[in-house]
Order: structure tokens, then sequence, then C-alpha cells
């Protein structure tokens, strides 16, 4: 089979499995045909067909477990923050998204985020995290994993709003800077005095979010974006 043929029978699977999502056929937890099955029932090879489960796996809306059973086989999952994530990683590192518009979109999502997590409807557990991720980044004196511990507030807060989809783009620009953001954090000559003011910026905004004043929890949070981006010497993959 040519390169032609097979890239053709690749878009096929793809097609008809998207289709069977969409049109309501498919849904979290259903499994595919085997293989062979699939790869008759549209008259194509059995490699165009893993090659297109493989794309649907890399996406976070497939995947596959070896064995026997009801678990075994391909199923539709939803991984969503992580596929988003994924992509729009791969984007920015290739400066198709530049920086400066990623931080623009960042400030957007979490304002809004701070402002649910801010409303009585929001998330007590999640809440309950930001607090103890709070205390943790003041005990680190680590810069990798305060800067792990900094991701998961802000996550915390977007997951505290109640309102998934934020919450995953939230989650997804937020890894798609963690690469730019670590560099620029080790190229610092004073970190500990940054991570000082990180320290006291969240905690501003955490008391914001505890006291439900929505207005004022967007505009520190905002305020804590701008501030950061401000002081770190962030570039974009390509150096411009």
């Amino acid at each position: 089979m040519t390169e032609p043929a097979t890239q053709r029978a690749f878009e096929t699977v793809l097609q008809h499995i998207e289709s069977q999502i969409l049109d309501g056929h498919l849904s979290v937890g259903d499994r595919l045909p085997a293989e062979r099955d699939l790869a008759l029932q549209l008259s194509v090879s059995r490699p165009a067909v893993r090659e297109a489960i493989r794309t649907l796996e890399a996406q976070g809306v497939m995947a596959s477990r070896v064995g026997s059973g009801a678990r075994s086989g391909t199923h539709v999952i939803s991984d969503r923050s992580q596929a988003l994530g994924r992509l729009l990683r791969l984007q920015v590192a290739l400066s198709q998204f530049p920086l400066d518009e990623v931080v623009v979109a960042r400030i957007a999502l979490e304002r809004s985020s701070a402002q649910l997590a801010a409303s009585p409807d929001a998330d007590g557990p999640q809440l309950d995290e930001m607090e103890s991720l709070l205390e943790a980044m003041e005990q680190t004196q680590n810069l990798d994993e305060f800067n792990s511990l900094d991701s998961r507030f802000h996550i915390a807060i977007a997951r505290a709003g109640n309102n998934t989809l934020v919450g995953d783009l939230t989650q997804a620009v937020r890894e798609s800077l963690r690469g730019p953001i670590m560099r620029a954090e080790r190229s610092l000559d004073d970190w500990m005095g940054f991570r000082s003011q990180l320290c006291a910026e969240h905690q501003a905004i955490a008391e914001a979010i505890q006291a439900g004043d929505a207005p004022a929890a967007a505009d520190r949070v905002e305020a804590h974006i701008r501030n950061a981006y401000a002081i770190l010497p962030l570039t974009d993959p390509t150096g411009e």
C-alpha cells in the first residue's frame, strides 16, 4: 500500500471514530470493536487502525489495555485537561501562540476562576486544598517544588469555581507556560525575594476568595500575574 493510500486509510478510521463520538454512538467507557473487526468494517489495514487509535490516545479520548475481560481493548475516555495541556504546550513551544498572547489569555481565565472561587457555590475541598498549598509554598525553598505547588495553587482556584471548562483551560494554559516559567525563574539573581513576593500575593488572593470578595480576588490575581511577568525574563522558544 502506498504512503498516500495509507494516510487516507488512517484518516478514514479517524473520521469514523470521531463521527461515532459526535453522533452519540460512542461515549465514555464504551469499547471499540477489535482492531481486526474495525479494519474489516472500514476496508482498511490493521496498521491504519492502530495509527488512528494512537492519535486518539494522544488526544486524550482513547485508552488501550492488553488482556482479556471487560476492561481490555480500547475504550473511550475523557482526559480533557491533560490533552489540552499537551496540545497547547507544544504549540507554545513551536511559537504558534506567542507567549504574550498566552499570558493575556491566562489573565482572562484566572480572573474568571478567582471570581467563581469567591462565590457561595465554590467547592469547599478545593478551597481547603488552596490553603494547604499556601502553607506548603511558605515552607519550601526548593525552586522546582515551589513551582509545582504554585501551579497546583492556581489550578485549585480554577477547580473551586465548579466550571469544568474554565478549570481545564486554566490548567492547560498554566501547563503550557511551565517550561518558560521554570527557565526564567532559574535565571533570576534573587529568586528567594521573588518567591517571597509570590507567597504574599498568593495569600492576598486567597484572603479575598475566602472573604467572598469576587472583584478583589479577580483584581489581585491579575496584578499577581502581571507582576510576575514584569520580573521574569520570559521569552518565546525562538528567542524573539
